[in-house]
């Protein structure tokens, strides 16, 4: 080692205008979904600089991108760092670029210093984290950590063009071809290790610059149809209305005053309501909304369902209309490793930055990568919470302290992992 690595700020605060650029919306966000030409230029450019600083390039079937500094023993799994380079439609320019620019800017910090790690060091720009162009998210560390890309998914359709993700996910894959070569998926990985802005207010509220994230909740999706009777709006008396929306808002106002009103941790949102056949003076046949249920213990989440089940059926029978509820998603909560979170909290001691132990109310690609290999996560502040949003900022001053302890963190790791 010729010399102890430092974060270069200035670097790291210019590939994130750069990147930026890429997708560029006129609110100051950026549109650069999943696996579309803007992605495949943000994954293009991050494989010119990292082959400009001799760095390997892979892709894997899933389209992830890998970037590897090779260690003193290249049979070792090597220490994963990443996130991924995909937007929302309307999404903003830290979210997940800021993850995937900071790991790369540990790289290439390493190298700076003439740092030979003992195993591999690699970067990770993971495929469709976001989910909204093709569902489900995360698709890549899924298909990553099963070791293969789910048959169901080949004919799934892009939600803005239509376009098929099989002929996406190959389009994507020979655009870099001649400049990386090719890798099995699910390799073994010694680590994980990823940041990520907040998405939330606390970080920023309490002037705290770095979030030791220990896990992430479970999530529950469910589908709720009532089906009523549609009859005229100005001839139907109460006691004749088989009303579905009318045990729809009911069943939902009592959610709303319970779920987390009791439930401090517990996260309870609706967001669609539909509602046919849609006419002014026709009371509904039928009134469906979805439902997103959170929270850290499985035990609360399976009580809370219960509760939401119960609550619906009751709404519905005292309006004498039928009710269907389908579970859509079912993700357990994660805890993540008691080691990689002692490691990073020896780096933030280390480094001298306060810090905040907390769970991940949104999940990520360490979620579905910790099914495989140890894994942890790095929070820093976003302003006023907002994410998924084109107003989404984060001061540079958070992000190169960030970089300052992610690159902290893999100088713990290293020797640990």
């Amino acid at each position: 080692m010729n010399s102890h690595p430092e974060i270069n700020g200035e670097r790291l605060l210019a590939r994130l205008d750069m990147f930026a650029k890429i997708g560029a919306t006129p609110g100051g966000g950026v549109n650069r979904q999943a696996l579309t030409p803007g992605d495949r230029e943000a994954r293009a450019l991050l494989t010119r600089l990292a082959k400009a600083r001799s760095f390997s390039v892979f892709q894997d079937d899933a389209a992830n991108l890998f970037i590897r500094m090779e260690g003193r023993d290249g049979s070792q799994p090597p220490l994963l760092i990443g996130s991924h380079l995909d937007s929302q439609p309307s999404g903003g320019r830290f979210d997940g670029a800021l993850g995937t620019l900071t790991a790369f800017e540990v790289l290439e910090s390493l190298a700076d210093a003439g740092v030979e790690p003992e195993r591999p060091v690699e970067v990770v720009a993971w495929t469709n984290e976001e989910g909204c162009r093709f569902a489900p998210g995360c698709m890549g560390s899924r298909a990553f950590v099963e070791g293969k890309i789910p048959a169901e998914w080949a004919d799934l359709r892009a939600s803005d063009d239509g376009a098929r993700f099989e002929d996406e996910r190959l389009s994507t894959i020979d655009a870099l071809a001649a400049d990386s070569s090719h890798r099995r998926l699910g390799f073994p990985v010694a680590a994980y290790l990823e940041l990520h802005i907040e998405q939330g207010p606390s970080l920023e509220s309490e002037e705290i610059p770095i979030g030791i994230v220990t896990g992430v909740q479970g999530t529950r999706w469910l589908e709720v149809a009532f089906e009523g009777q549609t009859a005229h709006a100005g001839t139907t008396a109460l006691q004749y209305r088989r009303d579905p929306l009318k045990a729809l808002t009911m069943g939902l106002s009592a959610l709303y005053a319970g779920v987390m009103p009791e439930n401090a941790d517990a996260r309870f949102t609706v967001g669609r309501i539909a509602v046919a056949p849609g006419s002014v003076n026709a009371i509904p046949a039928t009134a469906s909304c979805t439902i997103d249920l959170r929270h850290p213990e499985t035990a609360v989440l399976d009580r809370l369902e219960d509760d939401i089940r119960s609550g619906l059926t009751e709404a519905a029978a005292r309006e004498n209309v039928s009710v269907a509820i389908r579970k859509t998603v079912d993700m357990e909560p994660v805890t993540f490793s008691s080691d990689m979170v002692a490691a990073l909290q020896a780096a933030a001691q280390k480094a001298g930055l306060p810090t905040k132990t907390m769970i991940s109310g949104a999940f990520h690609d360490a979620l579905f990568v910790a099914g495989c290999a140890p894994s942890a996560m790095i929070f820093v502040p976003c302003r006023d919470g907002l994410s998924h949003n084109e107003a989404e900022y984060v001061k540079p001053e958070d992000s190169v302290t960030g970089a300052r302890m992610f690159l902290a963190s893999v100088l713990e790791l290293l020797p640990r992992a």
